[in-house]
């Protein structure tokens, strides 16, 4: 059940409700009979990482190389094959 946060306008108040997303918001300040607004607040699901890459899992020949190492594995591979 996700948590919802409410600020009174008159009065400043900050209220933490426990809601149903079906539930209508709540629109009374408990303390004060103010008018209730609904604030976004700052969620707990944090990603952590360096992001959701296929290089990011499994082991070290996972994923592609980059062009610029694997065309200059091949000029030194086409070297010592010339001067054999």
């Amino acid at each position: 059940m996700p948590v919802y946060e409410y600020q009174c306008s008159r009065c400043g108040h900050l209220k933490e409700v426990f809601q149903k997303i079906s539930e209508s918001p709540l629109e009374v300040c408990p303390r004060c009979n103010g008018k209730l607004k609904k604030i976004i607040s700052q969620s707990n699901f944090h990603l952590k990482g360096s992001g959701w890459y296929v290089t990011d899992y499994g082991g070290a020949n996972s994923g592609s190389k980059p062009k610029e190492q694997s065309s200059a594995k091949s000029e030194k591979s086409a070297s010592k094959s010339d001067s054999k």
